[in-house]
């Protein structure tokens, strides 16, 4: 793989796949760093216990090794 330094698969992991997917889940952002920000993700805000939370169980975007670069940019705040 290219750039295989921006890519890991955690197969072990008891959680793994997180998502269902096609192909590889990058484990590199286990837990997502986009998190708190808007991402560009798939991502839906629902409402649990009476609270509204974003919900990030559709979105494979920072767990696509080709979003890595994408994924920095946006942490260094450089949309």
């Amino acid at each position: 793989m290219d750039n295989s330094r921006k890519f890991f698969a955690n197969r072990d992991c008891e959680y793994y796949p997180c998502h269902e997917s096609d192909g590889d889940i990058n484990c590199l952002f286990c837990y997502c760093p986009l998190y708190t920000m808007k991402c560009p993700g798939n991502f839906r805000i629902v409402e649990k216990n009476g609270r509204k939370i974003k919900s990030c169980i559709d979105c494979m975007f920072p767990h696509r090794p080709e979003n890595y670069d994408k994924v920095i940019e946006l942490l260094k705040g450089n949309k």
